[in-house]
């Protein structure tokens, strides 16, 4: 699942009094790292989907947990990193400014069902993702949706804004990668329960069925926010164009 929004962008300034003239202010610490953060999240997840399209292109989608498993494993694992993000910046008004403007449960939510799929599922059933294609169209969704989405952050704390085609982009590819996503993760645990209960017992079973009930309400939360976060990004944009 994704991440939200804001999940990699600093707090918003507070607001300054209109008679004080405005300076320009060189970036922080604290920018500096999440702009390197984001650039370099953006450039592994695109080594992952350059890496996925050219395997199944010339092996077919058989190959691509062989190729891509442990590299991804590792890639998603540097994400761990934006559940400390989070706790930073909701400990904000003790730690002032903050990190990013993330909610931790959301994001813990959110890093955790990855790790279900790369550290688990993956991990130790790699027989059954492999003879499965929802893993790479899995991969897929996650790659272009990361690569996107690390590129607007890294972009936006750089320039101290994005370019009009990303942030279409950002707001309206979650259309299709999330549906193809979150389906094929879905698949993928429910692919997992008789390997699993072989491996660890009949909790397993139960514990899957767990996940895909949390999947339901979680995939319908997690899309009508970004359809919320779509419609005023691009109404902002809409009344910037006016002006």
């Amino acid at each position: 699942m994704d991440r939200p929004n804001d999940s990699q962008l600093p707090p918003p300034p507070e607001e300054q009094n209109d008679q004080q003239p405005i300076k320009v202010v060189p970036p922080t610490y604290r920018a500096l790292y999440l702009i390197l953060y984001n650039f370099v999240s953006a450039l592994l997840w695109s080594v992952i989907l350059g890496r996925v399209l050219l395997i199944t292109a010339l092996f077919g989608y058989p190959s691509v947990h062989s190729g891509v498993a442990d590299f991804t494993r590792w890639t998603q694992t540097l994400a761990a990193l934006e559940v400390l993000h989070a706790a930073v910046g909701t400990l904000r008004y003790v730690c002032d400014p903050g990190l990013v403007r993330a909610p931790i449960m959301t994001t813990v939510m959110q890093v955790a069902s990855r790790f279900l799929l790369v550290w688990l599922i993956a991990y130790f059933f790699p027989t059954t993702v492999a003879q499965s294609p929802a893993y790479t169209s899995m991969l897929l969704a996650w790659s272009v949706t990361e690569v996107v989405r690390y590129s607007y952050f890294a972009v936006n704390l750089a320039y101290g804004g994005v370019p009009f085609w990303l942030t279409w982009v950002r707001y309206n590819a979650f259309f299709v990668l999330y549906p193809l996503g979150i389906g094929s993760e879905c698949w993928l645990v429910w692919s997992s329960q008789v390997p699993g209960v072989r491996r660890w017992g009949v909790w397993w079973e139960r514990f899957c069925w767990a996940v895909l009930f949390v999947y339901i309400p979680g995939a319908y939360v997690l899309f009508t926010h970004m359809m919320a976060q779509r419609k005023k990004v691009l109404r902002s944009l809409r009344e910037k164009k006016d002006v």
